[in-house]
């Protein structure tokens, strides 16, 4: 029987883009967001394969172009608003 360990514990200190969404469509794969000025946009089918956002989640946008969605929680326990 293998012994159980904890995995390495690491910290986010990564720089993203993102929104928080208003309302997610899975037909149409499209976004609206909460913060005003931004417009609805329709993300690629692959992004909803993994998880299915809904309102509060966020879009996400990283350094080098790669785009996901986050669980609300995970965002906000991750990340601050600078």
């Amino acid at each position: 029987m293998p012994i159980e360990r904890m995995m390495p514990l690491y910290r986010c200190h990564k720089k993203v883009l993102a929104l928080e969404i208003k309302s997610a469509d899975p037909i149409t794969c499209k976004l609206t967001f909460k913060d005003d000025g931004f417009a609805p946009i329709e993300t690629d089918a692959n992004m909803w394969v993994r998880f299915k956002p809904s309102e509060g989640d966020f879009y996400v946008q990283y350094e080098d172009g790669y785009k996901s969605f986050s669980p609300r929680k995970a965002f906000l326990d991750g990340y601050t608003k600078i």
